[in-house]
């Protein structure tokens, strides 16, 4: 048995052990494979929740039916109609004020089904990052047993192609919140811009990318592969005739390409405030 086979094992034990137990499902790569080995650990006590809010595009909750239909899970959604007040400030926190009220929502749901173990898809990799939602998953103790069997996202993305998952290879997602600088309001009319912006991209065949929202700017990060794609054009001009169309009066590239979490760079620590001369 290799080294990945036993962290499979692992895996399936973790979620065993649990006997009922709901995914908080938003239909990503580790959330996607996360509900596999739920069904296949507990089978019909193995529940999928996905929360359906503005952060979240229609795109990622069609990937998350396909996935829930294919692996055999339950597959539950919770409304969230409206932006939290805290949350639409889009403080340096935001994402723990998020996760506070979306995981609140799902352990609910899970409840009313007689369940009380919720899982998430955090992994070995997470922690790298700045990630203050993880402190809300603390806090409500949230399980993950991704992180607890010591599997990593390239690992997830193997095991995952194994079983045939669709979502193998698709590229990192956050939610659409991520896409506006930290003290810049969030409603739902530059959250539904930034949606179809990226629904644009896509269209044109690019698969790793951002569209980041400053005012009136669009900022498009695309992977430093796909950057040559740029050097048309038609392309520039079609891009551009397609984003202003979404909403925006601007449209600007970033010319590194895309790097997950280029927002945080924003944030700067009291040390090294204390540091800068």
């Amino acid at each position: 048995m290799t080294a990945l086979d036993q962290k499979y094992s692992r895996l399936l034990e973790i979620i065993a052990s649990r006997g009922r137990a709901a995914v908080a499902f938003s239909g990503g790569v580790d959330s996607s494979f996360l509900c596999h080995a739920a069904a296949a650990a507990l089978g019909k006590n193995a529940l999928a929740i996905t929360v359906v809010s503005p952060m979240l595009p229609a795109s990622e909750m069609e990937c998350a039916a396909a996935v829930a239909k294919q692996v055999g899970i339950e597959h539950v959604l919770v409304e969230e109609h409206d932006i939290d007040g805290v949350v639409a400030e889009n403080p340096r926190d935001r994402c723990y004020h998020c996760k506070k009220i979306e995981f609140g929502h799902i352990l609910d749901a899970a409840k009313k089904r007689g369940i009380n173990a919720v899982f998430d898809g955090s992994n070995t990799d997470d922690p790298g990052d700045y990630r203050p939602g993880l402190r809300a998953l603390e806090e409500l103790r949230i399980i993950s047993p991704l992180r607890e069997a010591g599997l990593d996202k390239k690992e997830i993305r193997a095991l995952s192609r194994r079983f045939n998952l669709p979502t193998w290879d698709k590229p990192a997602f956050a939610c659409l919140a991520s896409r506006i600088p930290y003290g810049e309001a969030i409603n739902r009319e530059k959250l539904s811009r930034i949606e179809k912006a990226e629904d644009a991209l896509r269209s044109f065949g690019f698969r790793q990318f951002r569209v980041r929202s400053h005012g009136d700017t669009a900022r498009i990060e695309v992977a430093p592969e796909e950057r040559r794609r740029f050097f048309d054009e038609k392309i520039l001009d079609d891009i551009s005739r397609a984003l202003k169309a979404a909403g925006f009066l601007y449209v600007s590239m970033e010319l590194e390409g895309y790097v997950m979490g280029s927002m945080n760079r924003a944030i700067v620590t009291e040390k090294e405030k204390a540091a800068v001369v």
